[in-house]
């Protein structure tokens, strides 16, 4: 079903996985083996052009190569067969040398390397994207007030910079993490058919070497053939990508709620109606955003119960890879870039948030008047009191202020000034604005190193 692939996914990583370019990354694995094996010597220059210039999947069947996956087990037995057809009518020769001392996990492998590192590429640009506008918003509202919350209750003020500089800060992470997982695991697969490339007898080594030059792929130090990790830690890097878009929706979603409203998704022609209430203004890409980060978890813990193959090369296990990792990808990247598009332009209520901090009736300052009470005497007892008081002010249906100027207790220690300044949300903040400079420095330095 194509239908919801623009609203779940992005077309330009879509793309790089469609069945076109699955064969086109075969193919030019194909091509490259041709031209490194020249290099090496195990074939004529022009044996290895011959093969080049058949490998292009618009000169092949797609719908019998899925007949013929369908009965090899995999796609590139037929689509060997088929270019060695191609081949061999143009030079019979050079059809002898098509897929030399290669085999068919090379291929696969490879080719789907190549697609992932598109892939990643791309999503890395949605991600710059969406670091440069979370640093910009939480240095705008750095010192703007906003009642932060613990499970889902009003806890003590904060400012919104501080929220969205956490968002920012787990981004600069998993960029961190997506650099580290493609230097590691963006390799060339290229062993035969156990790994030893025995076919290629002493010349093994070096065609690898080649090869992997010409696909500017990092060469390891043998053939991963049953030893999935590579694939698997890509996956699970993606799945925890995921995984922070959909915290940043759950929170969009909880703070775009009527009775919140303080942050929502941009207003535009056809986004967020309902069908049969003029009125609502519904979180679209929030939805999207959960919507992926909720199946991406599964599909994650499939790539790891795939890992578990046989010997020299696995039995079902490999096989199962081939639909989840693509669908892994493609969720993870259309739900960053619902996140890309929207973040730069975000609602932002800031009066909103000022008048939320008051819907506790003060309650919110409690902790900041415990804790000047504190040094005054025992910790626990200051606990006591000011809970004493906060349970009679809910009770009475008071503000927490006027109940903690009836209580001697507090009367006694506290003057009325310093109640006033602990009822003054600015004073309760801790480091939140030097967290900000912090988080939004350092973003900005990855990014200037990156484009250097």
């Amino acid at each position: 079903m194509d239908l919801l692939d623009s609203l779940f996914r992005s077309a330009a990583v879509d793309a790089v996985f469609s069945d076109r370019a699955t064969l086109q990354g075969m193919l030019d694995f194909e091509a490259a083996l041709a031209r490194a094996e020249s290099r090496a010597g195990v074939m004529p220059a022009e044996t290895a052009a011959a093969i080049a210039a058949q490998c292009k999947a618009e000169l092949f069947d797609h719908a019998a190569l899925a007949q013929g996956a369908a009965r090899a087990g995999n796609l590139a037995i037929p689509l060997v067969k088929q270019l060695t057809t191609l081949v061999a009518a143009k030079n019979k020769e050079a059809a002898r040398f098509v897929h030399w001392g290669a085999t068919s996990q090379d291929a696969v492998d490879t080719g789907r390397v190549l697609q992932l590192r598109k892939a990643l590429e791309l999503l890395e640009g949605d991600l710059n994207g969406l670091v440069e506008s979370l640093a910009t918003l939480a240095e705008q509202h750095r010192a703007t007030l906003i009642a932060g919350r613990t499970w889902m209750q009003h806890a003590l003020p904060t400012t919104l910079g501080v929220k969205i500089a956490a968002w920012l800060d787990a981004f600069g992470r998993h960029r961190q993490r997506l650099e580290e997982t493609g230097n590691r695991c963006l390799v060339l697969q290229f062993g035969g058919a156990v790994g030893t490339l025995a076919a290629l007898g002493s010349r093994g080594p070096e065609v690898a070497k080649a090869l992997a030059a010409e696909l500017k792929l990092g060469l390891p130090r043998l053939a991963w053939h049953s030893n999935r990790d590579r694939i698997t830690e890509i996956g699970a890097t993606l799945g925890m990508l995921a995984g922070t878009v959909g915290k940043i929706a759950r929170d969009l979603a909880l703070h775009m709620q009527t009775e919140v409203a303080e942050i929502l998704e941009p207003a535009e022609e056809g986004r967020g109606g309902s069908s049969t209430m003029p009125h609502k203004r519904n979180p679209v890409s929030c939805a999207v955003m959960l919507g992926a980060a909720l199946r991406v978890p599964a599909l994650v813990a499939g790539l790891l119960a795939s890992m578990m193959q046989e010997d020299e090369r696995g039995l079902g296990g490999w096989h199962a890879e081939w639909e989840p990792l693509p669908e892994i990808v493609q969720l993870t990247a259309g739900a960053l870039h619902h996140l890309a598009t929207i973040a730069p332009k975000l609602e932002i209520d800031v009066e909103r948030m000022k008048k939320n901090l008051d819907l506790t009736d003060g309650l919110i300052y409690a902790e900041a008047v415990s804790m000047a009470l504190a040094e005054k005497m025992t910790r626990a007892e200051a606990h006591e009191i000011v809970q004493s008081a906060c349970a009679r002010a809910v009770r009475e249906r008071r503000n927490l202020r006027d109940a903690l100027s009836a209580d001697p207790k507090i009367t006694g220690r506290l003057s009325a000034a310093e109640l006033d300044r602990l009822f003054d949300p600015r004073k309760y903040l801790g480091a939140a604005e030097e967290y900000v400079r912090r988080v939004v420095a350092a973003s900005r330095t990855a990014l200037s190193e990156r484009r250097e």
